[in-house]
């Protein structure tokens, strides 16, 4: 063992020095599995893999099982135990977690190493190894970048600073106590997630019906199949004045909807001049033919914001009377609805952009409520939108919180 130097910020009452041990020094085992024969998954012992684990949470959600002849058999050796910390070595490395008595039994594969410890505070280690132990080692080793794998002796000789017996308590339960703080907060924006997920298909009709299984009370007509020219007309309003210059630029995120470009993305990606730009008001609603992931023909979005200029790329759109234009980009907000919906309309070019122009866009059929009921679906949309940003938001900033004290609290 040899002295370190000390971190930055340290709990009060604590100024012992911190020593340097490596990791096969204070476990009992370092060993690993392999891949079960039997792929039946019909056995009643639960099999962790890598994708098991959480990586924010730790936590783990079992999807496989083996047999128990296979479990006393040839796995044996990876056998899981209470307390056992699972350390990834193979693809994604440093993804950490411990063995709890509700899992077992339980084995594992060759890609998650079993550190089975005889000293030192369980939290803490665990701590250690999902922040500073590997991030040091691959600065060290370099090739480990190229080939994502470590070896078991890789593994024993990983070094970890090592505090008192007391101040490893006191350091695990703290980043303990934000791992199950950022886990509920992350558990809090999945099940918004899922309930918006839910109700953008059970709050519109589905397969041809004019009424959604979920509506809100004092609403009862049919909603109508027209089709989206009915209410929305093609914007010609451009930049000819001059009026709006490159930081107005707006851009449209699939996530965040439109946004200024040089706001969200830190600069502007404009040409020279951008007096041929369409303009967005307040309200507009937007088509991008840029295909996107979910969404291979594009995506529709509302300007929520301050008025801005597109380039030619995108389609403008003002709101007719009778249209909430918020709703519109609720109503697309499904990937299935919206590809749907403009897959009929569509050719893609040879670069994969979309051939279609303005006026076409809105030749699809939609089934639109009244402009009253449009504004109430909104308004809900709209704060479930801000509850799963609040949620979102505040997940970031713990883990920008943790990612800032991982790398003081330790060395």
């Amino acid at each position: 063992m040899s002295k370190t130097e000390m971190p930055s910020i340290r709990f009060y009452g604590f100024d012992n020095d911190w020593e340097q041990r490596k990791l096969g020094g204070m476990a009992s085992l370092i060993t690993k599995g392999t891949t079960p024969f039997d792929k039946s998954n019909t056995g009643v012992v639960n099999f962790v893999k890598i994708e098991s684990i959480d990586e924010s949470s730790g936590n783990i959600t079992i999807t496989q099982k083996i047999s128990l002849d296979e479990h006393n058999g040839y796995l044996h050796r990876s056998q899981l135990k209470e307390n056992d910390i699972l350390f990834s070595i193979a693809g994604t490395l440093g993804r950490v977690t411990s063995v709890k008595s509700s899992i077992l039994p339980a084995n594992t594969n060759q890609a998650l190493a079993i550190i089975r410890l005889k000293d030192g505070c369980l939290d803490y280690v665990k701590t250690y190894l999902k922040g500073k132990a590997v991030a040091d080692f691959i600065k060290k080793n370099p090739t480990i970048g190229a080939q994502p794998n470590l070896s078991l002796e890789q593994v024993a000789n990983l070094e970890i600073a090592i505090p008192s017996e007391d101040e490893q308590k006191i350091i695990g339960a703290f980043f303990q106590q934000l791992d199950n703080l950022i886990a509920l907060h992350q558990r809090k924006f999945e099940k918004l997630t899922n309930v918006k997920k839910s109700m953008l298909e059970k709050m519109f009709p589905q397969n041809g019906s004019s009424y959604p299984e979920i509506r809100f009370k004092g609403f009862t007509d049919p909603w109508e199949q027209r089709k989206l020219e009915d209410y929305l007309t093609v914007s010609t309003e451009k930049n000819t004045g001059n009026i709006y210059g490159r930081s107005d630029v707006l851009s449209v995120s699939g996530d965040y909807g439109i946004v200024n470009q040089i706001e969200f993305q830190g600069r502007s990606f404009a040409g020279a001049s951008v007096l041929n730009y369409g303009v967005v008001q307040t309200g507009d609603v937007v088509y991008t033919k840029s295909p996107l992931n979910s969404n291979p023909y594009g995506i529709i979005k509302t300007n929520k914001g301050k008025p801005g200029i597109v380039s030619t790329l995108y389609a403008v759109y003002h709101p007719k009377e009778n249209t909430f234009s918020n709703f519109i980009q609720v109503y697309f907000e499904q990937h299935s609805r919206m590809n749907n919906y403009m897959h009929p309309l569509v050719n893609k070019g040879a670069k994969n952009d979309m051939k279609v122009s303005a006026e076409n866009a809105l030749k699809g059929p939609v089934c639109f409520p009244s402009r009253v009921e449009q504004e109430s679906i909104s308004a809900f949309f709209s704060v479930l939108d801000h509850l799963i940003t609040l949620h979102q938001r505040e997940l970031e900033k713990l883990q920008s919180i943790k990612k800032a004290l991982l790398e003081k609290m330790f060395v």
